[in-house]
């Protein structure tokens, strides 16, 4: 490749390789006469966030003003672009790039899911150890899993404590230890007070560990969202007011996907995919669970997939230059996370496109196969259960048939399914929004957590069920008791009696009760957390003391199993991803149909009492920016309106407006001007409309991040007059800055008098970051839609 074709187009600056010479002296002989408006349009939109993110101030109240957003419009030219390019060169050496460049998203994806795959052996490995460590220590080796340590013996049997102890036996079977018949594995203490004490003191220490590395990741956006905005910032009448800070962000709390929905929508968080945040969420994740807290690592792993796939895909410039591209990829990695979480890789591909994102072609789907498979077969050599099987909860419980008092009884697990998820779903809003609101809680999240895992100690360790770990849990409550070998497990030596025994049956109800109570307060806590886990150890719980109830004639582990995904299908709203994850997960097929009862008949009870889901209240709690195409038109859709009802202030319009003459020219003071009203309003994504002279049609769209660079950054000999449109000539001319490379002139527009709807659906299925509005009739620019008044505008109806 020649020199002068490797050069970046704007030197010296960060993001300039998005574009080769050949692209940006289009207006030369390089380019055919067809590629020109091609290349105005790549190259309008440099990717610059982080630099445009650097001090942006407070100005206009929009909401979600600390985000910027991708043009999928543009990046899919700049790619289409990039394309011709690399394969329209002879020879070959070109060709064999050219092969490379096709064959690259394969390797990546493989390579994603390979990685992804050791991150979580080393996760699930140190997670089961460290969390063991609360119980007892295993003294072959320290660094055992309790369940390694017994070497083949069942880690669920169960005892009662030693007759020396008063308390021990008031207790009776409430008194319950798990795994007491491995002698490898030793208890810290003989009497219950003193095992408590460990208990807590362990989980304690746990909690400090995983606030404390998660409070590595904070970060401060550099602008606030509406609600905190008040009066400062630019008002329409263009009076300045004081700037804000940015609002503060822990990148490695919480699960992550609510975070990721939100990037791979289309909008930006910077840091949020860095390695820190990687390492922090693993480490952070392994004493999170150990504690005890009804929180999972499923989440975390979906959050960390993602970081591998962001920092293997930025090392190629086809997805490190390109939002578009780079989305794509992540939802590819996305995959992977789910499938190291449950080993039910087909499950992680449906969970991508079901649940996370947005834009998922077809290539997107096949790669996000490979990822997933590779991903599955790594775990599966690297063998982290020590059963050589990716399979975590086999069950084989051989019904013939099922009865219509089955199928009654796997719609009634549905309701309470579908009921637990509306009313979690509004409960936890209302806990964060009040409780996490105090002063307090907010100046110190782990108080917050010691808070959370003060009660989460003292309603669990009691209850012989719950004081397992969350995966362990949801083991013993599938165990089938006609099994041989699951005779000596908890449930069965209690099941198996004459009479089940009210402490069994008080440990599972107490043990559902406890389960809801402590996951809706649970989620959201500042910690590497997941809201999977518990919702199918609550489920569980209720299903086989249902199946106990209603159904003496089935094995109470299948109750038990219908309830756990009708549980989480109320939470999360998953039905086909969470029906095949549920199969993958137990390799029980028979399972299926009543699965897909019981999931269907949740969505819909979850969904009369409010269709956010759990990650949506999440987004909305968090402040996290997102726009659910299909969501906002059934909104718009019983509201009605036109595209007027959309457009910005007088005196924002006023600030983006430039008046461009024949010449295509205009003074320099006249853009610096502008430039400073955009940056005094804070609008992240904007940038300024050049109309004509006298008639205001709309002539071109000049990015904000574009502008500044070219006045800052190139314009540094003082000209007076820069130029934005092209002229007569197309010549360069001397002590003229030339921007009209910069410049979009082919804006998509609407009419002010079109029905909301197809602004709706312009953002939502094409991505847009702006739209042009004009006058019916003459043509005349009458204002500019950002996706973030959009979103504005939605959020307003959202709450009348």
């Amino acid at each position: 490749m020649a020199d002068d074709e490797r050069r970046p187009l704007l030197p010296g600056y960060p993001n300039a390789g998005h574009q080769t010479t050949a692209l940006n002296n289009h207006r030369g002989s390089k380019l055919a006469p067809q590629d020109e408006e091609a290349a105005s349009i790549a190259s309008s939109h440099v990717s610059i966030s982080e630099q445009k993110m650097g001090d942006s101030s407070v100005g206009e109240r929009l909401p979600y003003n600390d985000y910027t957003t991708i043009d999928w419009l543009h990046d899919l030219v700049k790619d289409s672009y990039r394309l011709r390019l690399v394969h329209s060169r002879p020879g070959l050496r070109y060709k064999l790039f050219a092969l490379f460049d096709e064959a690259s998203g394969w390797f990546v994806a493989a390579l994603i899911g390979t990685l992804t795959a050791c991150v979580a052996f080393l996760v699930d490995v140190a997670e089961a150890t460290v969390s063991d460590w609360k119980l007892g220590y295993c003294t072959r080796n320290p660094f055992l899993s309790r369940e390694a340590c017994c070497e083949g013996k069942t880690p669920l049997a169960s005892f009662t404590g030693s007759d020396d102890s008063t308390a021990d036996a008031a207790l009776g079977s409430w008194n319950t230890e798990v795994g007491a018949d491995c002698p490898a594995f030793r208890q810290w203490a003989d009497t219950y007070a003193a095992r408590f004490a460990i208990y807590a003191a362990f989980a304690f220490a746990f909690g400090i560990v995983s606030s404390g590395v998660t409070r590595l990741t904070k970060r401060s956006l550099p602008a606030v969202s509406a609600a905190d905005t008040g009066n400062k910032g630019l008002d329409d009448n263009g009076s300045t007011r004081q700037a804000v800070s940015g609002k503060t962000m822990y990148m490695a709390a919480g699960s992550g996907i609510p975070e990721i929905k939100g990037v791979l929508s289309g909008f930006e968080i910077p840091h949020l995919l860095d390695f820190k945040v990687l390492v922090v969420k693993a480490i952070g994740a392994i004493f999170a669970v150990a504690t005890g807290l009804c929180l999972g690592k499923e989440g975390p792993f979906v959050h960390i997939s993602t970081c591998m796939g962001y920092l293997i895909a930025n090392l190629l410039p086809k997805y490190r230059d390109n939002g578009r591209k780079l989305r794509e990829m992540l939802s590819v990695a996305c995959a992977a996370g789910l499938s190291v979480a449950f080993g039910a890789p087909i499950g992680g591909v449906l969970f991508s496109y079901e649940e996370i994102s947005t834009y998922f072609p077809r290539k997107v789907l096949w790669r996000a196969f490979l990822c997933s498979l590779c991903a599955a077969m790594v775990l599966k050599a690297l063998n982290p259960t020590g059963t050589g099987k990716l399979v975590l909860f086999e069950t084989h419980y051989n019904i013939p048939q099922y009865t219509p008092m089955h199928y009654a009884v796997f719609i009634l697990l549905g309701l309470a399914g579908g009921l637990f998820g509306g009313v979690f779903c509004r409960l936890n809003l209302l806990w964060s929004r009040h409780f996490r609101a105090l002063p307090f809680i907010k100046r110190s999240p782990l108080l917050e957590t010691l808070l959370v895992l003060t009660l989460t100690t003292l309603l669990q360790y009691p209850n012989p069920l719950t004081r397992q770990p969350g995966d362990t849990l949801i083991k013993t409550l599938l165990t089938d008791c006609r099994d041989p070998a699951s005779t000596d497990t908890y449930p069965c030596q209690n099941e198996n009696l004459p009479e089940i025994p009210q402490t069994y049956l008080a440990a599972l109800l107490t043990g559902t009760l406890s389960k809801l109570l402590l996951t809706t307060i649970t989620f959201g806590v500042k910690l590497p957390s997941g809201i999977i886990i518990p919702s199918l150890d609550a489920g569980a719980l209720f299903g086989r003391s249902l199946g106990l109830l209603l159904l003496p004639d089935l094995p109470p582990g299948i109750p038990a199993l219908i309830g756990a995904a009708a549980f989480l299908a109320g939470v999360s709203r998953m039905t086909i991803s969470l029906c095949v994850i549920m199969f993958e997960l137990t390799g029980d097929l028979q399972a299926v149909v009543p699965h897909m009862l019981a999931i269907l008949v949740a969505k819909w009870v979850a969904d009369s009492l409010g269709k956010e889901s759990v990650y949506d209240v999440a987004q909305t709690v968090l402040g996290h920016p997102f726009l659910d195409g299909e969501a906002a038109q059934a909104l718009v859709q019983r509201r009605g309106g036109t595209a007027a009802a959309l457009l910005p202030p007088r005196g924002t319009m006023e600030d983006i407006t430039v008046v461009v003459g024949l010449g295509g020219k205009v003074e320099r003071r006249v853009l610096e001007r502008k430039l400073e009203r955009l940056r005094g309003r804070g609008l992240m994504d904007a940038g300024v409309v050049l109309v004509g002279e006298g008639n205001g049609i709309l002539r071109g769209y000049l990015a904000e991040g574009e502008l500044e660079f070219g006045l800052r950054g190139l314009g540094m000999n003082g000209e007076s007059e820069v130029r934005v449109l092209e002229g007569q000539t197309g010549q360069e001319e001397e002590g003229v800055l030339d921007l009209s490379r910069f410049v979009d002139r082919t804006p998509l527009s609407v009419c002010a008098t079109a029905p909301v709807e197809y602004v709706v659906e312009m953002f939502g299925k094409l991505g847009l970051r702006y739209l042009m509005v004009s006058e019916e009739g003459t043509g005349k620019l009458v204002g500019v839609v950002i996706k973030k008044r959009l979103l504005a505008y939605l959020n307003g109806l959202k709450h009348e």
